[in-house]
């Protein structure tokens, strides 16, 4: 008898796709909408107006209580502990080997309270991880598993074990992108912003309001290299959420965009991808991202790791080559005749007009200005390494 693979989960916005026409793919074991009309119009639409993307394939926990800062200082990479109220941080979640486990962001929303949003795909790999941290510190601090009638935790001998919980399915969460994202925002029938204003929202950071009464999360952070939101909305609320941003946005050039656009708007923005990127055989320093890791912490989850790679490892670079054609993920990177990387991501940028490509290379290529080759079916494309990323936005 074989196992049959569940299929696909559905978005709470999925009959709403539909209606749009939007294409669909299979992402991280949901059915997502990939296009509505054209990659192109959804990339440039995000870059010069705004675009609407559904996230709910996102994971989100909640981490509260019972010193629940320590405990993501410990589980995670960054120095959570001293982030403040109404911030939000980008951090890993790391094996003991280094490994990355997956790459999340973390808002706190109190003293004891904080939101971890996780990739889809790595959800449960997530969750194990939280599981798996929550028994080391019970045993390194003492501490009883348990919430005590009435309270969020148990506390035992002045001490405490946050709970954690995996509230994915109560949420819904949309990115609202690009330079008219805030007024789109601002002009939206039933958003209210009752805590700090956006105009005063300062980047990775957070605020509250509500939607027609709702409880809504919004988040100044995105995946797209432009500014914009991240809403986090109940689930019976996101349609008319949805449809309401719509129509304010309509005669802004507000766009439904689809995970095409995404890929390629965040891969100018030089943002990883976890699977492209980032994965468990990589670890942060090699993707250009040793600055996440606060190597100071007493103790964290993948410290010892971190010391042990190979000095040789490959590193992360930027490639840009000349003409139409662009290296993609798998293809070869070649110095001479000597094969020294292969390509990660890479598409031909709508916004720039020439190919660009993340790429993981020896160390001795990785220098920018070096001269490099890319295996694009047989023919070689000159490429040469440079800075991520290669595009910013205006301020």
């Amino acid at each position: 008898m074989t196992n049959t693979p569940a299929p696909p989960r559905t978005s709470p916005l999925h009959d709403r796709h539909e209606a749009l026409g939007a294409s669909f793919t299979d992402f991280g074991g949901w059915n997502m909408p990939v296009r509505y009309t054209s990659d192109l119009a959804e990339h440039h639409a995000v870059r010069t107006a705004a675009g609407l993307f559904d996230i709910s394939h996102m994971a989100e926990f909640w981490v509260q209580g019972g010193r629940a800062a320590a405990f993501l200082d410990f589980v995670l990479a960054g120095r959570i502990s001293t982030m403040r109220i109404g911030k939000a941080k980008y951090s890993f979640v790391l094996a003991d080997d280094g490994g990355i486990i997956d790459d999340v962001i973390v808002y706190r929303t109190g003293e004891d309270y904080f939101l971890v949003i996780a990739n889809a795909g790595n959800r449960d790999a997530v969750a194990a991880a939280f599981d798996g941290a929550r028994a080391t510190w019970s045993a390194t601090q003492a501490f009883i598993d348990g919430p005590l009638e009435g309270t969020d935790y148990a506390v035992v001998s002045g001490g405490a074990i946050p709970r954690v919980e995996d509230v994915t399915d109560q949420f819904a969460l949309v990115a609202l992108q690009g330079p008219e994202a805030r007024g789109i925002l601002s002009s939206t029938p039933g958003v209210e912003i009752t805590g700090t204003a956006l105009d005063e929202l300062g980047y990775y950071a957070w605020t509250d309001g509500t939607f027609e009464g709702a409880p809504l999360f919004v988040a100044r952070t995105g995946y797209t290299g432009e500014d914009g939101y991240e809403l986090l909305i109940p689930t019976a609320q996101a349609g008319a959420l949805w449809d309401a941003a719509l129509a304010a946005g309509a005669e802004k050039g507000l766009v439904p965009c689809g995970l095409a656009a995404r890929d390629t708007l965040r891969l100018e923005a030089g943002m990883p991808l976890y699977g492209h990127e980032l994965s468990r055989d990589i670890v942060p320093a090699q993707a250009g991202l040793g600055r996440v890791v606060a190597v100071d912490k007493e103790a964290f989850v993948g410290k010892d790791g971190l010391s042990s790679g190979p000095a040789d490892a490959p590193v992360l670079v930027g490639l840009v080559s000349e003409g139409r054609r662009a290296g993609r993920a798998g293809y070869a990177v070649l110095h001479g005749d000597d094969r020294v990387g292969e390509i990660t991501s890479g598409a031909l940028s709508p916004t720039l007009g020439h190919p660009v490509a993340m790429a993981f290379v020896a160390p001795a290529a990785s220098e920018i200005g070096t001269e490099l080759t890319i295996d694009v079916r047989g023919t070689r494309i000159p490429a040469i390494v440079t800075a991520l990323p290669f595009y910013r936005r205006n301020a």
